[in-house]
């Protein structure tokens, strides 16, 4: 009944971010970071949500498996805007042996929702890295979804997509 009742959270979280996903959409500031509570969150697990997403990002930057493999959750799916899917052991390994090396990360336009032991996270994700020693521009969205499991939030699901050019 427990995984009933997070299945239906999840969906109805989903449900209303995809309504309210342009909320942000004219927000132009850097490093704006709102946050929106829906049907049984709490501020302290607002900030722990941020919390996370903050140390996600610094495992990304500076990759340290313990971190990386404490912040994920065990049936994590970590999708990339190119369409390349990883599980939990793939995530980990690419960021500590992949040729893909971060040097900055801005997140900017963050919304955090959060509902019972699910949240949903989306952001604008710009970043500076290489490729196998190519330098890399990075402007995408990211859509991530966290369970509370076992007091901590973890990385459930991430979706990266392409950032649409903007109108002329």
């Amino acid at each position: 009944m427990r995984n009933l009742r997070n299945i239906f959270c999840l969906l109805t979280i989903l449900a209303m971010a995809a309504c309210g996903q342009n909320d942000t959409a004219n927000n132009s500031s850097t490093n704006d970071t709102t946050t929106v509570a829906i049907s049984g969150g709490t501020a302290e697990d607002e900030s722990a949500v941020a919390a996370a997403v903050d140390s996600l990002n610094k495992g990304i930057l500076d990759p340290e498996k313990n971190l990386l493999e404490k912040i994920a959750s065990q049936g994590l799916s970590y999708g990339h805007s190119g369409g390349k899917v990883q599980n939990k052991a793939e995530f980990v390994d690419d960021l500590i042996n992949g040729s893909f090396d971060f040097q900055t990360i801005n997140i900017t336009n963050q919304t955090i929702k959060v509902a019972g032991d699910n949240a949903i996270v989306r952001h604008t994700f710009t970043a500076k890295a290489t490729n196998a020693g190519a330098p890399v521009d990075l402007n995408i969205g990211n859509l991530l979804v966290w369970r509370k499991e076992s007091g901590q939030w973890k990385l459930l699901a991430r979706q990266a997509f392409k950032v649409p050019a903007p109108a002329k």
